[in-house]
Formats: structure tokens, sequence, C-alpha cells
């Protein structure tokens, strides 16, 4: 006997025509290439830059259930980095599985990460009047060639802990309206509330287009800090917050680095190490701050 009805309601159009509505840019005349990760955006992506106008290029849009991220998409952006030349593109979008993350790929091959797309876009919309009390949001793990970037601009930059719900967190409660991460996670609160990896695509190519500038031309707004990592291996991390010698160290190298450096330590929120992470100008200043660090951690903590 029947029991009720169904109904079917297309998922996809709504979606297409939403992300098209955020944009007034034509982009014929642009070659794109994607990489889709075998993963959520595999259909749309390619539809949605088609009928905006560009010539599309797709790899890893063949989902099988099992093969979603693997070798592909933003945590494995090589393979989009050959596809580019390959194909002679503009310009490059990789997306991870669920396509709320975009790493780019400039015409030359080279990895455009988060950071710089937010560097890109943010200057872009303080140029338009559209970025929020001038500032853009980010985490401790930006480089700190996108706060130089964006202060050189009249941007400020608020840090927050690491993942993108403290990212917006801390948009939604001091009413910004631009941030993200350097994994590519980025959000823009004008058009939605969590990450989008085809948005964020589609606003850096509206950058592109309005600027008339290549990706690789546009991304030397930042220059990369080095950093030196070193994990710490301890028998009991949460003996760090009270260990004063620890704190010491900290506070004197950081004035070592004075303003041109930053000093980032943290446990592991999953296995027993400390994280020490140094940035700055000089990569032989941060290796000897981080180790100096490092070995005073590994003392005190074993």
């Amino acid at each position: 006997p029947d029991v009720g009805k169904t109904f079917k309601k297309d998922g996809v159009r709504p979606y297409i025509d939403f992300i098209k509505s955020t944009v007034k840019e034509d982009f014929h005349g642009l070659t794109i290439a994607l990489d889709c990760a075998n993963g959520a955006s595999y259909e749309v992506a390619p539809i949605i830059f088609k009928e905006l106008g560009a010539k599309v290029h797709v790899i890893n849009n063949q989902p099988d259930g099992s093969n979603i991220n693997v070798n592909c998409g933003s945590t494995h952006p090589q393979a989009l980095c050959r596809f580019v030349k390959e194909v002679g593109a503009d310009v490059g979008l990789s997306f991870d599985g669920d396509a709320d993350r975009l790493i780019a790929v400039d015409e030359k091959g080279q990895i455009v990460d988060g950071d710089h797309v937010m560097a890109v876009c943010g200057c872009h919309m303080k140029k338009q009047g559209l970025l929020k009390n001038d500032t853009v949001v980010s985490t401790i793990m930006s480089n700190m060639g996108l706060e130089v970037a964006l202060k050189r601009a009249g941007i400020k930059m608020v840090r927050t802990k690491v993942g993108d719900r403290y990212v917006l967190e801390e948009m939604l409660s001091s009413g910004y309206n631009f941030g993200g991460e350097q994994s590519g996670h980025i959000i823009n609160l004008d058009h939605n509330t969590t990450g989008d990896g085809i948005l964020t695509g589609v606003n850096l190519i509206k950058v592109i287009v309005d600027e008339q500038k290549t990706l690789s031309d546009l991304s030397k707004i930042m220059t990369v800090y080095p950093q030196a990592l070193i994990n710490v291996r301890v028998a009991d991390k949460s003996k760090y917050n009270d260990n004063e010698r620890i704190e010491e160290t900290i506070s004197e190298n950081q004035m070592l680095l004075g303003d041109k450096g930053r000093i980032i330590v943290r446990p592991s929120g999953t296995e027993p190490l400390i994280r020490v992470m140094v940035e700055g100008e000089q990569q032989d200043l941060i290796d000897k701050v981080a180790k100096t660090i490092a070995d005073v951690i590994a003392k005190e903590l074993r």
C-alpha cells in the first residue's frame, strides 16, 4: 500500500545560481584548471566556471566512493601544479573532498595558499570599501608575511586559536566579514557563514579580472617569512603551562626577535609533544631561537 509521497528536488542548480550571483564579472578569455578531489565539487565546480565564461579543464572529478582526497585535491596540490602547466591554464583551483577549502595554483604552477588568498582578496576588498572595519581574521598559524602585507595596505589582522570555528566566532562577535586559515578555509560573511572553496575560487578570479593581473603578480603582495618548526617529545605536557623557566626563555627570545619575528609554543592536542614555531626575517636566527626554546622544554619536561 502507498504510505506517502516522494519529492525530488534539484540541489545543484540553486547552488550554481547562488555562487554565480556573487560576481558580476565575466570570466571569458580565462583558462581555469580544476582539481575536484573526487569529492563534493566534482559536478558543480566545472559547470559554474563554464557558465561564468571560462574555458575549463578538470582532473579528479570521477568519485567512486573510495578515491576522495587520495593523492589529489587541496591536500595534495602538486597534481594540479603539473596540470596547470600541461594545459596552459591562467589559474588552478584545488578543492578538498567536502569543498570547503581552496588552494590555488598560479599560471607558473606555483602553489598559492590560504594566506596568499587572504592577502589578495582582503586587499582588493579594502580597495572597494567592502572590508568591514578594515580587518582580516586569521589564526596563530598564518604566516607573519600575511600580517606585514595587510598592514602595508592599511589593514589590521586579528589572530585566533587554530580552527575555522574560532575565526568565525571572532568575526561574528567583533563585526568583521572576512577571514580564514592558511589551509585555504576562507570565510566571507557577505555570502556565507562557513568556508566554501568554490565561492573562494570565484572571488579570487574576480580579483584577477578586476585588477587585470596574473595570479603570480597578485601573490607578490605577500612575502612568506621563514619558519622553524620543532616538535619536542615530553613526559608530561600538562606541566608546560606552569613552568617559569620555559616562560622566561620564550620572553627573552621574543625580545631578541623584537617586532621582526614571533614565537608560538603550544602543546599538541593529540600527542605528548610541545610544538615550537618561530617566524622571522632571518632563517639562521629563527633556527637558533627555536633550538634554544626546544632545548629548555626538553630539559624541563623530560
